[in-house]
């Protein structure tokens, strides 16, 4: 059952959809047993129905009650400028995220574990390096945003690119004070031509939310100038080895261009830790493809069986 909810994070209203098994779902009125939760963040220009939704559904259906939420600036949330990416507000929104669900009665208060999905999983693990009421994290094609701005999605990117991204940034920040408005920056192709000459991970990208496979009317096409300096300042992997004695769990695809930034979390990360590879599945083909989510799931659900325990 999927419930439509809200909480508060940093005073902006936070809309998201509460994921119950069936089990639960009939007794949430009844003084239930407290079950095993979830929060789940979703990438970073996505909403709460697509990749967060497909999983924290697929986790619901697994037994454990799942939350996935829209970040501040972005879907359904409250938040101005519209389409703001900002690492602080957005680990703020995953602790904020596991504060409401400390205060739902079907939810056991020391039984909640965070699952981030790309931007959200390097987000993840700084929001559960520091709060402590996190048993257990897990990533799906988990990446440091600062570093797949910084270097690209592959590490391979030419440092000026991003100087020339902070100088656009820059002046975007002096135009607004000047009252000519926020400033943006598109973040797909137009065509699938010009997806394809950006390589795998910018045709995935393009194709996931910018085509009927999963686009979505709320999900960011368009980010504000005033995101990179912010994104710039960001570590998503910094406080990574306070997360042990907690155990962390990263899923990545074998065929990710990104899978460079989930091996340098795991060998950052203290333990008990596991770096868990889905063959044949590149970054974008965790997202929603069948026959790499469902082994994904099956791995997530024996993680947090086994970490969430009462």
């Amino acid at each position: 059952m999927r419930t439509d909810v809200t909480f508060t994070s940093n005073g902006l209203k936070i809309a998201g959809h509460l994921y119950l098994p069936d089990g639960i779902a009939a007794a949430a009125n009844t003084n239930p047993t407290p079950a095993p939760a979830v929060v789940v963040g979703h990438p970073g220009t996505g909403v709460k129905e697509q990749a967060a939704g497909l999983y924290a559904s697929r986790l619901a259906e697994a037994g454990f009650i799942a939350l996935a939420f829209d970040a501040a600036y972005q879907g359904e949330s409250e938040g101005e400028p519209r389409g703001l990416e900002d690492p602080a507000q957005r680990v703020e929104d995953l602790k904020s995220a596991v504060s409401f669900l400390t205060t739902r009665p079907e939810v056991g208060p020391n039984r909640i574990g965070v699952l981030g999905i790309c931007a959200s999983g390097g987000y993840s693990l700084a929001a559960a390096a520091t709060d402590h009421r996190v048993r257990a994290v897990a990533t799906v094609s988990g990446v440091d945003i600062a570093r797949q701005f910084k270097v690209g999605a592959d590490g391979t990117q030419d440092p000026a690119v991003f100087q020339g991204m902070l100088d656009a940034a820059a002046a975007a920040r002096t135009a607004d004070a000047r009252g000519e408005g926020v400033q943006s920056f598109g973040l797909f192709p137009a065509t699938a031509e010009e997806a394809a000459l950006g390589g795998q991970h910018v045709f995935e990208g393009w194709e996931y939310y910018a085509t009927p496979r999963a686009g979505h009317p709320r999900s960011a096409k368009t980010l504000t100038w005033s995101s990179v300096d912010r994104i710039a300042t960001f570590d998503a992997f910094a406080t990574v080895s306070l997360i042990a004695p907690r155990p962390l769990l990263l899923i990545v695809g074998r065929n990710a261009v990104t899978s460079w930034m989930g091996v340098q979390a795991f060998q950052n990360a203290g333990g008990p830790k596991e770096l868990h590879w889905i063959d044949g599945a590149s970054h974008v083909d965790l997202y929603d493809k069948d026959e790499y989510v469902t082994p994904a799931v099956a791995k997530l659900a024996e993680f947090y069986t086994a970490n969430l325990a009462a």
